[in-house]
């Protein structure tokens, strides 16, 4: 069972929980996939339905998922168990516990492999990529992708930067790092955005990303900003629902899942700006996809002024938000584990991260020794990440929709969320109606029934 409310860990403050929920939501793609979708969705047009899609989507679940949380009182399975034992709810809908804490650990796994090659590029930064033309950074990739124990070395450092953060405790460890990550990753940012002004092509970036074109607007544009409004925002795998759960009473669910959203969405809006500010003044594509900070960028620093410490801020800033992004991935199962089982956190952290890692090595091996092995054809790294984002983490977010608009009382969910009159009724519609619509919507899109 969940445990009492007074017995549970707590946020130190709300701007606490702000700064480690914002740390869940920023990561890989907020810095590496939303400017390489920008580039390749049209611009403008991605970045204005994106918008659209955080505030009418986004904002909603985040508050549904957070208030769900908080109102269960403990890990994503209990919570589920218990503001369904309250609506007078089968015990069943704790399955949507169930799939957070498994989608959870599933993305972890090969989430640190990725932010492994990211520590990787840190290195090579810090050398310099001076003189490297295309083909050299092609073969770069290539030399990492193919070295297995050089990923393997990545990813096992990239586990323990977490693991040594989530383990010692809420407040003592999750809550004390994003104290530092956050300001430092928001600061790095900045310097960025202040280079892409001083030294680069700042106006063409605005150009592109603010210039709003209408005709850009189209079916696989509007469906691929929706899939990333949902995605950015960490919904769907137990995080928010956890961190919810450490969120004392009286606070304001709305106003933080505000707070949470501008930052999210300004640290992406910022990255871009900057990104492609360099892109423009190198003259490089914009439309270079998921290549975009990994080949196109490192080329760009190798030609530009100053191009080994931006690209050393760049790396190191993209690195800081896939270790926040990590720590939110541990700390579902590590709850369901402590809360469930009375396992102390330390060995909890240590099953958790051991799982996570292990998988993890089957994903690096895919991509090298074991990249012959196909599942549904697709190898190890595919199927996990078709598995987790495109099946589970949808499924899980529509049913949180289901449950706050349908299931769960209504009298609770205006208590909880806090909310009046017609703001309460806003959400509570959008929640009941436009969210399951968008979700399936997102769902068909990337199995490939519609698009």
């Amino acid at each position: 069972m969940s445990s009492p409310a007074g017995a549970r860990a707590h946020w130190s403050s709300r701007w606490a929980f702000i700064l480690v929920t914002a740390g869940s939501a920023i990561g890989l793609g907020n810095i590496w996939k939303f400017p390489y979708m920008t580039g390749t969705n049209g611009g403008s047009a991605f970045v204005l339905v994106y918008l659209a899609c955080i505030v009418g989507i986004g904002v909603p679940l985040l508050m549904a998922e957070t208030m769900l949380g908080r109102r269960g009182q403990g890990n994503p399975v209990d919570a589920m168990r218990s503001v369904a034992a309250e609506a007078g709810a089968a015990r069943l809908w704790q399955v949507v516990g169930v799939i957070g804490i498994v989608g959870a650990a599933l993305i972890l796994s090969f989430y640190s492999v990725v932010a492994g090659w990211i520590l990787d590029y840190t290195v090579l930064a810090v050398q310099g990529f001076g003189g490297m033309d295309k083909e050299d950074l092609a073969a770069t990739f290539a030399a990492l992708l193919a070295d297995p124990w050089r990923l393997i070395g990545w990813h096992t450092a990239f586990m323990l930067l977490n693991l040594v953060v989530v383990i010692g405790g809420v407040t003592g460890g999750i809550e004390r790092a994003n104290k530092i990550l956050m300001p430092a990753l928001f600061a790095i940012v900045l310097l960025l955005l202040g280079y892409g002004i001083a030294a680069a092509d700042m106006p063409a970036a605005v150009r592109f990303m603010f210039h709003f074109e209408p005709q850009a607007i189209s079916a696989p544009v509007i469906l691929a900003a929706m899939g990333h409004a949902f995605f950015t925002l960490s919904l769907g795998m137990g995080a928010i629902m956890t961190y919810g759960s450490y969120l004392e009473r009286g606070t304001s669910i709305a106003r933080t899942c505000l707070y949470i959203t501008v930052a999210d969405t300004g640290i992406a809006l910022l990255a871009g700006l900057s990104i492609f500010a360099i892109v423009f003044a190198q003259g490089l594509e914009p439309a270079a996809g998921p290549g975009l900070i990994l080949q196109t960028l490192p080329l760009a620093f190798a030609h530009m002024p100053l191009g080994n410490v931006v690209g050393v801020l760049f790396f190191v800033l993209v690195a800081f938000a896939a270790w926040t992004s990590g720590i939110s991935l541990i700390e579902p199962a590590t709850a369901f584990l402590v809360e469930r089982f009375g396992i102390g956190r330390k060995p909890a952290v240590a099953v958790v991260c051991f799982v996570a890692w292990s998988i993890g090595i089957a994903v690096a091996l895919s991509f090298n020794l074991w990249s012959e092995i196909k599942l549904f054809g697709l190898n190890i790294f595919d199927l996990l990440d078709t598995l987790t984002t495109k099946m589970l983490m949808p499924l899980a977010g529509l049913l949180i929709a289901l449950f706050a608009g349908w299931v769960m009382k209504r009298a609770h969910a205006a208590e909880e969320i806090g909310l009046h009159g017609g703001a309460f009724r806003l959400w509570y519609g959008t929640v009941r109606y436009v969210s399951p619509v968008a979700i399936a919507l997102i769902f068909l899109n990337v199995i490939g029934v519609i698009g």
